[in-house]
């Protein structure tokens, strides 16, 4: 019978690199940590936006876009389209990318989508409290889970009319960084 010993690992850094990494002391195997991808999108039916209420931590309770991890073996675009079902029961079509942002403190890339619902019926899907469809100007913005959707939405009012746009990125000074 094989030995089933458990590997053992250290903290070093591996030849030829300069981080630290978990390194096997066995056999040199190198467990890379590297970011997470979200992948999200904010959607439209005519000139209303949907946004989810988190029934989830972190920020239960708050509003967000339908957005979320991008699993393995999967495009961003699948991706996003995924959690817009699971979170609102929402089949969209995506059109372009409206963002990609960065999050160091929460390893973090966010994929952000511009993308208009097939059909207008939405519910709320395990993830989420409650959706709805809202005006631009009643989007409850101090209710918001992230920075990043407050950046999305901003961003998605500036191109919004626009078939081609150049995808935007963290707002100037903006990291993300900050509780909320």
């Amino acid at each position: 019978m094989p030995d089933s010993k458990e590997p053992s690992f250290e903290h070093r850094v591996p030849a030829g690199d300069n981080r630290l990494r978990q390194v096997c002391t066995d056999c040199g195997f190198i467990a890379y940590e590297n970011p997470k991808v979200v992948v999200g999108a904010v959607v439209t039916w005519a000139e209303k936006i949907l946004l989810c209420r988190r029934a989830i931590n972190p920020r239960k309770g708050f509003w967000t876009l339908p957005a979320g991890f991008m699993e393995l073996h999967e495009s961003a675009e699948i991706g996003a389209a995924r959690e817009a079902m699971e979170e609102a029961n929402a089949r969209i079509e995506i059109d372009a990318l409206l963002a990609a942002y960065t999050i160091p403190r929460l390893s973090q890339v966010q994929l952000i989508y511009r993308a208009r619902l097939v059909d207008p019926n939405i519910s709320a899907g395990i993830e989420s409290l409650e959706v709805g469809l809202f005006d631009y100007a009643d989007i409850p913005w101090s209710d918001l889970a992230f920075p990043s959707v407050r950046w999305a939405l901003t961003q998605y009012a500036e191109i919004k009319d626009r078939v081609s746009f150049p995808a935007f990125s963290n707002p100037p000074g903006e990291s993300g960084d900050h509780g909320t």
